[in-house]
């Protein structure tokens, strides 16, 4: 068996039969074995050139804005890197003192939990701009569209459920921001996310619709309980971190129920 087909047959296959992740070890070491990977860069001799010039760069934007006095040594590192990025955008306003945008809360939320995630902070702030970028550029017209395939995903596993919310007016009060345009970051823990992440990452924005519609299933006999929609959704900001893998691997399971094997669907 071929390279190629082992990279795509073994993964395809043990989710199939319900042992999703068995092969990942051993498919992403051979996808690592590629002299061309797919993404930048593409050979494995430039990585270190690559690199080199990132955090070149990163020093650069990072003394401009000591320069013009925009951060000092108290700023919060998370806000360091949303000033690189908004200077590096073009975006960087006149003062920091100026209120922040909806956007930047989105980039901030989304720092800190890479913080946690990634130690170097090169690399962090380069995966954090990358992440947001793709969700502005590649995701810009399907996440508004989220909240209603929620509705409809939720619908179909538990009309019930939905009919609650309903009846509590909450249906349009739900955290959508805090699911669908943070990807959950402040809502779950960095374990989580890296899960849902990755899904994000490699193509697919729908599965924040499953890990939402699996949190009101597993939580569905709290949320029963509620009758505000204040109440419900104040829940659903802080749902209980101890159930969070076991939610995530579920929407993963709804995600493969409802969308097949979903390698790039958004």
């Amino acid at each position: 068996m071929t390279e190629d087909s082992q990279r795509n047959f073994r993964s395809v296959y043990y989710e199939k039969v319900g042992f999703r992740g068995v092969e990942e070890k051993k498919s992403l070491e051979i996808l690592l074995k590629d002299d061309r990977l797919g993404i930048l860069p593409p050979h494995h001799e430039s990585h270190a050139q690559v690199m080199m010039y990132r955090k070149e760069q990163y020093s650069d934007v990072l003394h401009a804005l000591e320069v013009i006095r925009f951060i000092s040594d108290a700023t919060p590192q998370i806000e360091v890197y949303l000033y690189m990025h908004r200077l590096e955008s073009g975006k960087l306003p006149r003062s920091p003192s100026f209120p922040l945008e909806p956007e930047d809360e989105v980039f901030l939320a989304i720092a800190k939990a890479m913080e946690e995630m990634v130690e170097d902070s090169v690399d962090c702030y380069w995966i954090t701009r990358c992440f947001v970028n793709q969700l502005n550029s590649k995701y810009r017209d399907t996440l508004p569209l989220l909240p209603k395939a929620f509705e409809q995903y939720l619908n179909l596993e538990d009309s019930r459920l939905l009919s609650h919310l309903k009846a509590c007016c909450a249906v349009s009060t739900l955290p959508y921001e805090l699911w669908f345009k943070k990807c959950f970051a402040g809502c779950l823990p960095e374990s989580s996310l890296q899960r849902i992440w990755d899904k994000v990452v490699s193509g697919s924005c729908k599965i924040l619709v499953f890990v939402a519609v699996e949190i009101l299933l597993t939580f569905k006999i709290k949320v029963m309980a509620l009758n505000s929609a204040e109440k419900i959704t104040k829940f659903l900001e802080n749902v209980p971190q101890d159930s969070s893998d076991a939610i995530v691997s579920k929407a993963i399971d709804l995600w493969h129920k409802h969308c097949g094997t979903p390698v790039h669907s958004a």
